[in-house]
């Protein structure tokens, strides 16, 4: 071949391989599952993903990334939402009929963040009692599962349903999810039965300091074991927490006080129940 013809022919494939190079640097940061963690804006910015630090995101709310690693040596990027609970409001939100994203509901509520909420059936209904602004949905879990809710007075409460059954004739809530099962009661790790899968987990939780938290894991990693001894084992200093709807449920937005993007992981399946907080 010519040295000419050479020349030229490595020309093109360098020029190739470089287009490529910059093609896959524009990727945006992923988790395990290939779902994004941030925006791409966020993602070029190195910081918006330390591990370990409590950014604020706007008062009263702070983010924190962790890398958790469970007994089965699965691990993921753990998104976590830190609340004070008397800088926030607290509201569930319902749409059987019109399920949506969470990008969707986002805009509807105008939330700061937005998580989905318990479980619903194959109709959108949910399995336990929800009460969104007032209006309750379903009847309440009976000696199993917990309940996130907002009363009358704006107190938000997390609660086991075992130890503190729903008392309908006593209880005025304006707001409310339920969901199972229970991971940490009074400071320390439950018991339940649950199968060994890995799946993408949402959990709600109060720490010991009454501060509320939104945990998220968006890979498959963890089985509800793994992630409630994860949970227990945590530097989070948690009271209690539930596990809210999981698997193709899962979903997380986080903006700032600037309304900047800061987290997106969007369910896979629309969905009828978030709780939003602004």
């Amino acid at each position: 071949m010519p040295a000419a013809r050479r020349t030229l022919l490595l020309t093109c494939v360098l020029t190739l391989l470089g287009s490529l190079l910059m093609a896959c640097s524009a990727l945006p940061n992923i988790s395990v599952n290939g779902t994004p963690i941030t925006n791409s804006q966020n993602s070029a910015n190195g910081s918006d993903q330390q591990l370990n630090v409590w950014q604020t995101v706007s008062p009263g709310i702070e983010l924190r990334y962790e890398r958790w690693k469970g007994p089965s040596n699965n691990e993921d990027t753990m998104v976590i939402v830190r609340m004070n609970p008397v800088q926030i409001h607290l509201s569930v939100h319902y749409q059987p009929t019109q399920p949506l994203s969470v990008r969707e509901w986002t805009k509807e509520t105008g939330a700061h963040v937005l998580i989905n909420g318990g479980y619903f059936d194959n109709n959108n209904h949910p399995t336990g009692l929800l009460v969104s602004n007032g209006e309750a949905h379903g009847q309440s879990y009976s000696a199993f599962g917990g309940m996130l809710s907002v009363d009358s007075q704006g107190n938000i409460r997390l609660r086991s349903l075992s130890a503190h059954p729903y008392d309908p004739d006593n209880e005025q809530l304006q707001q409310a999810t339920q969901s199972s099962p229970m991971m940490i009661e009074n400071g320390q790790r439950t018991q339940f039965n649950a199968n060994g899968a890995t799946e993408r987990r949402t959990i709600v939780a109060q720490d010991k300091q009454g501060r509320l938290l939104f945990i998220i894991s968006s890979g498959v990693s963890f089985s509800l074991d793994e992630t409630a001894d994860l949970l227990a084992s945590s530097d989070l200093s948690l009271q209690t927490a539930l596990n809210l709807d999981g698997g193709a449920s899962t979903g997380i937005y986080v903006k700032d006080s600037a309304n900047n993007e800061k987290v997106t992981i969007d369910a896979i399946t629309a969905l009828p129940i978030v709780v939003a907080v602004k």
